[in-house]
């Protein structure tokens, strides 16, 4: 798989700006949560619906932001294909396997953080569920890796793949603490996929599944 074309590089002020456009808002959200000791919320159609109309909005808004900065539009977004979507079925079994060895030693206080209240209390459509998976798996991996880990490569592979961490576990801290990690741990195996292939449609099919398996638990 070829390494992602040349793009310009994303300044820190950049990055910054787009960081917080993009996913400002839901790590305010995170934080206010975090605070208020976790609140009890419910995922249903009206708060994924909320998700998919926030980033419907501020996406195209970000990438308009980005292709005046002279990036492609076309090489910010993944390509899809059979071949990619097997091969991030592999990616998600893979993430998750490494989360769960690395959550699991942490015992049964998994079973009562607040990501594991919010998904008993779930009642969103099916419908609903799969937009969200689709709006936010694209979303969601073009602005942390597309654009974010691959504009900061040039400060160096680890700086970057911790930069896109950082941001993704910020966004997820109101799932708890393991779940915050099973995120970090998902994040670090999604990114270094992508370091090594330079390959985004896997990551983004993987993420989907991430968006839409756990609904049907």
């Amino acid at each position: 798989m070829k390494q992602p074309t040349s793009e310009p590089t994303a300044t820190p002020l950049e990055a910054l700006g787009i960081v917080t456009l993009c996913f400002g808002w839901f790590i305010m959200g995170s934080l206010w949560s975090v605070s208020a000791g976790f609140r009890d919320a419910a995922f249903d159609d009206a708060s994924l619906f909320g998700i998919v109309a926030f980033e419907l909005f501020v996406g195209p808004i970000a990438l308009l932001i980005l292709r005046s900065r002279g990036y492609s539009v076309r090489g910010l977004l993944p390509v899809p294909s059979l071949k990619g979507c097997g091969v991030g079925a592999l990616l998600y079994i893979g993430a998750v396997l490494a989360s769960v060895i690395v959550v699991l030693p942490l015992g049964d206080a998994a079973a009562t953080q607040p990501i594991e209240r919010m998904m008993q209390g779930a009642r969103p459509s099916m419908a609903m569920v799969l937009v969200l998976s689709v709006v936010n798996g694209l979303y969601e991996e073009v602005f942390l890796l597309g654009y974010l880990q691959k504009g900061l490569r040039h400060h160096g592979a680890s700086f970057a793949l911790g930069v896109s961490v950082l941001v993704r576990v910020l966004y997820h801290l109101y799932q708890g603490p393991n779940g915050a990690l099973s995120l970090a741990v998902v994040g670090v195996v999604f990114g270094l996929f992508y370091l090594r292939t330079g390959w985004l449609w896997p990551v983004v099919f993987a993420h989907m599944l991430a968006d839409t398996l756990p609904f049907l638990v």
